[in-house]
């Protein structure tokens, strides 16, 4: 087993970490050396797809460099699933008390979903100090942050959903903002032409996308 990270240390190695769906497990290794050709280090790949699992092995196993992460984990078996495949954190939609214990069982490192004040309360109560949030856009974006990072310090987000290449410099100018996810650095239609060039160079630009402060 690899020695498991910390997740806020995951967050502050890329300003943006794609969210990644395999449909071909084919395409898994060359999209892993594009983006950490590009600078983008840290994968979320997705349970998504069937080829999920796989997916990540390949990767870890594959790409020097790489740091590979899974996502969508919304079952307590998934946990050591992934960390047996490679992954080295979980990211999560939401957060539930078997989750929580799966986590703690597993050793896996996860940043769990929360969209609501009182979600990230209860995270925290758990023991979470990394939360992403989800649906970003949805559950009221840059203001959201802003307004919340008075009363809650002390927590550091990844908003994933909804955010592209143009609104991602806002999330990121947010203090209490390590990184955002997305999925625009995988497109599928270069995914399924293997235009790897055109990865790694959404990937080099979104690695610039750095704070200002």
């Amino acid at each position: 087993m690899k020695l498991m990270p910390d997740m806020l240390e995951v967050m502050r190695t890329s300003p943006v970490i794609p969210v990644i769906a395999i449909d071909d497990i084919n395409h898994a290794v060359p999209l892993a050396k594009a983006l950490v050709a590009g600078g983008i280090r840290v994968l979320e790949v997705t349970l998504r797809t069937e080829h999920g699992l796989p997916a990540i092995r390949a990767m870890a196993e594959q790409v020097p460099g790489a740091i590979v992460g899974v996502g969508t984990l919304t079952r307590p078996e998934e946990f050591f699933a992934a960390r047996e495949a490679g992954a080295v954190f979980g990211v999560s939609p939401g957060l539930t008390p078997s989750l929580i214990e799966a986590a703690r069982a597993s050793g896996l490192p996860l940043l769990p979903g929360v969209m609501t004040p009182s979600e990230v309360m209860a995270a925290r109560e758990a023991g979470f100090r990394q939360l992403k949030l989800f649906p970003a856009v949805p559950a009221g974006g840059v203001g959201m942050l802003n307004a919340i990072a008075g009363p809650l310090a002390d927590v550091t987000f990844c908003p994933t959903g909804g955010i592209s290449e143009s609104t991602a410099p806002q999330f990121l100018a947010c203090k209490n903002v390590a990184c955002v996810g997305g999925s625009w650095l995988t497109p599928k239609d270069a995914m399924q032409a293997g235009d790897w060039g055109r990865i790694t160079a959404l990937a080099t630009a979104a690695s610039a996308l750095r704070k200002a402060s």
